[in-house]
């Protein structure tokens, strides 16, 4: 079958609408966390404002309210090994779908140490049990279980800066709700609902049509790139929904959508100019391992930063055109790190307006 040949404005109409950044339509929260396969929460104030650059009418206490009060969001370790925020009912489909990678880059690690697969099943053991009362901040917790474990066990713990890792990755913990600055733990039984069990292939399945869905076009590099799974068991997955893809020419360059896609993105309309502001670690720009597409080769630096930090950017019609920071507000020295969206017909100068006016009136400095 001859490939579908379409244009890179084509792909990123279809990429900001499926990321809820080409209209104002107020979407709702988890539906946003699914459609973009959750946020990265590195750094939380980021993951907040890549929120905000969706939901314009959003607070914090509702995000918070969301992970600490409603449970529908969990904040764990997903793709690439990072902290993310995911929908709870999407718990189990990540966990179960990142758990064969991540467990074998761990182990593979570990092994240096000497340490063997039971040592760690009983660290995480102790963990679980540890965490009995509730919520634990992680340093109360590495010291309750650091005698219980052997020798190898705490060498490999001084060397790491998160020893919980094997019982996050297993799904048997996740991270609650802060105490001050201290990061807790809790248990997953005891903090979630009870999650559905999903096949590893079934889950894999789940996340790549997800994948697609928000970043598609892509490639199996793409995939493997963004979710940390091995290549070989990325082509596993990808043969598997082989018939529900179609291969298409983004100008010359072969990529796979999935098939029932094929027509929105045809039909997508770059329309008027869709101009945003993204913070550092938006989802939008850690999809894909080449990232021409998004940047030109001589600011690819700019962006894509010296040990893996990402800047915040300006993005028109889903290309960076520059780079953004926070300033000092004159009035009271209150920091506003609150990123609103901008309305212009052309390429934006340095005066361009805010559209939805945040509370502190961020002075955003740009470099075009």
């Amino acid at each position: 079958m001859k490939s579908v040949s379409l244009t890179w404005s084509q792909v990123s109409a279809f990429r900001l609408a499926r990321h809820h950044l080409a209209d104002r339509k107020q979407a709702d929260l988890t539906a946003v966390y699914r459609d973009v396969c959750g946020i990265q929460a590195q750094v939380m104030s980021a993951a907040e404002m890549a929120l905000w650059a969706r939901m314009h009418r959003l607070t914090r206490a509702e995000i918070h309210a969301a992970l600490w009060k409603s449970r529908t969001l969990v904040k764990t370790s997903c793709m690439r090994q990072t902290l993310h925020l995911i929908p709870v009912a999407d718990f189990s489909v990540y966990i179960s779908a990142l758990k064969r990678s991540r467990m074998a880059a761990l182990v593979r690690i570990m092994s240096r140490f000497g340490v063997t697969l039971r040592e760690v099943e009983a660290m995480n053991e102790a963990a679980v049990e540890a965490l009995r009362g509730g919520p634990m901040p992680q340093h109360e917790l590495t010291e309750h279980i650091r005698p219980k474990v052997g020798k190898r066990v705490r060498a490999w713990m001084e060397k790491v800066w998160s020893v919980f890792r094997p019982a996050i990755m297993e799904g048997l913990i996740c991270y609650g709700p802060d105490r001050g600055p201290e990061v807790t733990l809790v248990r997953v039984d005891q903090w979630l609902p009870r999650q559905r069990k999903v096949s590893e292939n079934e889950a894999k399945q789940i996340v790549l049509r997800r994948y697609l869905g928000a970043y598609g076009p892509a490639t199996p590099q793409d995939f493997s790139k963004w979710s940390g799974i091995s290549m070989g068991e990325t082509r596993a997955v990808w043969e598997s929904l082989e018939k529900e893809l179609v291969e298409v020419l983004v100008e010359n360059k072969k990529a796979s959508l999935l098939r029932k896609d094929l027509a929105a993105l045809r039909n997508c309309d770059p329309g008027e100019p869709v101009l945003r502001l993204l913070p550092n670690f938006d989802p939008f720009l850690l999809a894909h391992a080449e990232k021409n597409h998004l940047v030109h080769d001589r600011h690819y630096k700019r962006v894509y930063r010296q040990a893996g930090w990402i800047s915040p950017v300006v993005l028109l019609n889903g290309r960076v055109i520059g780079t953004w920071s926070s300033a000092q507000k004159p009035s009271s020295g209150e920091k506003c790190q609150r990123p609103g969206r901008l309305e212009a017909r052309n390429r934006p100068n340095k005066s361009a307006k805010l559209l939805n006016e945040p509370r502190c009136d961020p002075r955003a400095a740009m470099s075009i």
